[in-house]
């Protein structure tokens, strides 16, 4: 796996969780490793554009779930969904520009993770956890879920406040207003 996205990985603490993600990022596109966040740069801050933008923003969101995990006023998470979330916004963007992959972002992008996602479960509770993940994935454009050249509507807006918090960390990441000091952060 690439290391940038290493200390994320691990800090999911459910074992088979955590081997799930890392094998997972092992079988996406490999321009997710070396594209920016914004195929225009209109939509990201200045550390999440240029080469290896993608992961830098991935890596941003997150810093921002962790950090907001300590505000207990707002952050009522177990472990496992904590898990989740930091899960999701791992593969949230992985097929960005889909499936080979183009010059531009996809406007159903979260819808496509679970196509590179080959997986058998083999519990109930392990279904649970991986239909909550991408759920949270598919929902995390929030309101920003058409398609840009249609108007149609192509994934769900956020439903639980799970997928709402993974859609926020997400949101947060990419506010130009908004810059990460990657070297105070645990990410």
């Amino acid at each position: 796996m690439n290391h940038d996205l290493m200390k994320c990985v691990e800090r999911i603490k459910d074992s088979e969780l955590r081997e799930y993600i890392s094998d997972l990022l092992e079988k996406v596109p490999t321009y997710f490793w070396e594209i920016p966040a914004s195929s225009t740069g209109k939509y990201h801050p200045s550390y999440a554009l240029g080469e290896r933008g993608l992961v830098r923003h991935t890596r941003a969101a997150v810093q921002i779930a962790l950090d907001l995990f300590e505000n207990k006023t707002i952050c009522t998470f177990n472990d496992l969904e904590k898990d989740i979330i930091v899960a999701a916004l791992i593969l949230h963007d992985t097929v960005k520009h889909g499936i080979p992959g183009g010059k531009y972002t996809v406007s159903n992008h979260g819808m496509l993770v679970e196509m590179v996602a080959e997986y058998d479960v083999d519990s109930a509770d392990e279904e649970e956890v991986l239909s909550i993940l991408f759920k949270a994935i598919r929902s995390h454009m929030g309101q920003w879920n058409k398609d840009y050249r249609t108007g149609k509507k192509v994934s769900p807006v956020p439903m639980t406040e799970l997928e709402k918090f993974v859609h926020l960390c997400d949101y947060l990441a990419s506010r130009k207003c908004l810059e990460i000091n990657f070297e105070h952060a645990a990410v």
